[in-house]
């Protein structure tokens, strides 16, 4: 298989400070040979990426609504190829450092299913609009850190020029206009000698503002909002944290808040943010990479290196709603045959610490899907050039309610030789609500008045 990078100046002229979208004739190519998002509509010459027809929305047989799991629309595929130790050669230029280490390093136990592709995410029509409109008005502001609210309620650089236009995109990627639930999320920690542990079991709530250009009472800088309620291990139960992100940080940072049972008030939480290890996951994520990315880019230059074809974890129903939590885990990674991954478009972004900034990251290379960016990994180094850990994040289409979910990912920290699994979801699967919760019921003090676990 011959390696193909579009290189970002065959895409568009880079650009790293402010501007007002592409030119109207750039424009032109949303609906031609772009998606109205600005995904590659054609297929690959080997036809082994599919062109995109609009993505999966019709319901599989074996779907029950209301079940909280989705069935798998593709469980009758079958794996094309294996890649394992002995044709990693062959196939490397489609797999990312991560995923070449995981293969050299445990060859007689890790590989990587290729199955076929499936270009499944889908957008409503009111997103693709507004999308559209962004191509030519929506900008970045503040030496990219920020990004104008007039872009709400689209994706807002669907034909993007710089790293940090890639990053705004997943940052404000679609979930949904409404809440999504999960009734009880597991996270572990599988050590060095192999051994699982349940991290923590919360209920949580994600919603995205950012997309409820129609609610009188959302903050329009406001662009996502979660919080989580630990029911376990015993020892945490009870205590309540929420993440409130705006789309100028400089003005408006990361409201992160906690509320622990004995101390009985909410504190504000500062320090969830950047390189800080988060406890819930025992240390073996910072704040900056949940969901591959999370929070304010001023500590490192992004830059746009292109567009890449790569196998990445994709339509993984398996992995969501039909491997056991016994099966899941094996001593030194998780079960690739739990696994999916198909071959896709990425987009390409090389996250640099700046000078004058600290990280425990010197750098991190993205790989972000072009039809959805949920899907996609990230390799991060050390301040020593090291490989350090990969992130690998797993997307499922949501067909009935029209849009994609990923928040389910695995992280393998080779310093450490350990490695986490956040999102499971074997015991109670996931809720997509059909309403809104009013903006004055979702500020801490009312989140733990309430105490709203269902």
């Amino acid at each position: 298989m011959t390696q193909r990078i579009l290189t970002a100046s065959a895409l568009l002229a880079l650009a790293l400070h402010a501007a007002a979208g592409v030119s109207a004739d750039d424009a032109k190519q949303l609906g031609t040979t772009l998606t109205e998002f600005g995904a590659v509509k054609a297929g690959n010459k080997e036809c082994s990426i599919p062109p995109y027809t609009g993505g999966l929305r019709k319901a599989p047989a074996g779907f029950v609504p209301g079940s909280s799991t989705w069935a798998d629309p593709y469980a009758d595929d079958k794996p094309l190829v294996r890649i394992d130790a002995k044709n990693l050669t062959q196939y490397a230029d489609k797999l990312s450092a991560g995923q070449q280490n995981l293969i050299k390093k445990f060859p007689n136990s890790y590989y990587i299913d290729l199955y076929p592709s499936h270009r499944t995410v889908t957008y409503p029509d009111k997103v693709l609009k507004v999308t559209l409109r962004n191509a030519t008005t929506c900008q970045t502001q503040k030496d990219n850190l920020a990004v104008d609210p007039a872009c709400r309620g689209g994706i807002p650089f669907p034909i993007p020029r710089s790293g940090y236009e890639v990053m705004w995109n997943q940052l404000l990627r679609y979930i949904g206009d409404t809440d999504v639930i999960t009734p009880a999320g597991r996270t572990y920690i599988v050590d060095a000698a192999g051994r699982p542990t349940l991290t923590s079991e919360v209920f949580s709530r994600t919603e995205v503002p950012y997309y409820q250009v129609d609610l009188d009472d959302r903050d329009p800088h406001l662009y996502w909002r979660t919080y989580s309620v630990t029911r376990a291990p015993s020892r945490k139960a009870g205590e309540v944290s929420g993440l409130m992100d705006f789309l100028d940080p400089t003005i408006k940072p990361r409201r992160a808040w906690n509320y622990t049972p004995g101390q009985r008030r909410v504190r504000l939480a500062p320090e969830f943010s950047y390189d800080t290890q988060v406890a819930s996951i025992g240390g073996e994520q910072f704040y900056d990479e949940l969901f591959l990315f999370s929070g304010t880019m001023d500590r490192f230059d992004f830059k746009l290196v292109g567009k890449k074809e790569i196998i990445l974890p994709y339509n993984n129903y398996k992995h969501y709603f039909n491997c056991p939590t016994e099966e899941e885990f094996l001593p030194q990674h998780a079960n690739p045959s739990c696994e999916r991954f198909e071959l896709h478009r990425a987009w390409v972004v090389e996250a640099t610490l700046k000078p004058d900034m600290r990280h425990a990251y010197s750098k991190r290379t993205y790989f972000l899907d072009e039809d959805g960016y949920g899907s996609g990994m990230f390799d991060a180094y050390d301040q020593q050039g090291g490989l350090y850990r990969t992130s690998f994040n797993m997307m499922v289409q949501l067909y009935d309610v029209g849009h994609a979910y990923a928040v389910k990912n695995l992280t393998y920290d080779f310093q450490k030789n350990m490695y986490s699994m956040v999102g499971d979801l074997a015991k109670g699967g996931l809720v997509v609500s059909t309403g809104t919760v009013a903006d004055r019921d979702q500020n801490p003090d009312a989140i733990v008045s309430k105490m709203t676990v269902r």
